[in-house]
């Protein structure tokens, strides 16, 4: 069984658009995982109480056959492989990946809430989101 998900990917630290480059290229090499469609990078402001540079911002649906646990931990591998210190919650950081939604699924415990709770929060995701469900459905 295959599921579409979305993962949204950030980096306000460093070389932002290499360390967004870099994700998609590690994101593409999760076994069982395949990019099929991904939104134009968009710069926005930060989020939360600590001032830090912008954003660089993408979103990306990918079909994978992981499941939902399994794909987070992949994604907090590449994560740590560049860099990524859960130091503060809304802190900068060099990437952050984050799975925003999967189709058809609510999940929701200590390690992973799909929806992701802050969605509604974020219009750039709400945005992005629309794309991609537009191209994966059209």
């Amino acid at each position: 069984m295959t599921d579409v998900a979305y993962v949204a990917l950030g980096s306000n630290l460093g070389n932002r658009e290499r360390a967004l480059d870099r994700a998609r290229t590690a994101i593409a090499a999760i076994r069982d995982t395949v990019i099929t469609a991904e939104t134009p990078i968009e710069e926005t402001e930060p989020i939360g109480p600590q001032p830090q540079g912008r954003y660089l911002n993408q979103m990306i649906a990918v079909t994978t056959g992981l499941p939902p646990h399994t794909l987070l931990a992949a994604l907090h591998r590449i994560e740590r492989a560049a860099g990524r210190a859960r130091a503060s919650r809304w802190g900068p950081r060099t990437l952050d990946l984050d799975i925003v939604m999967i189709e058809g699924q609510n999940i929701s415990d200590d390690s992973l809430n799909v929806p992701h709770p802050e969605l509604n929060n974020r219009d750039f995701w709400q945005r992005q989101l629309a794309l991609l469900r537009g191209s994966v459905d059209g």
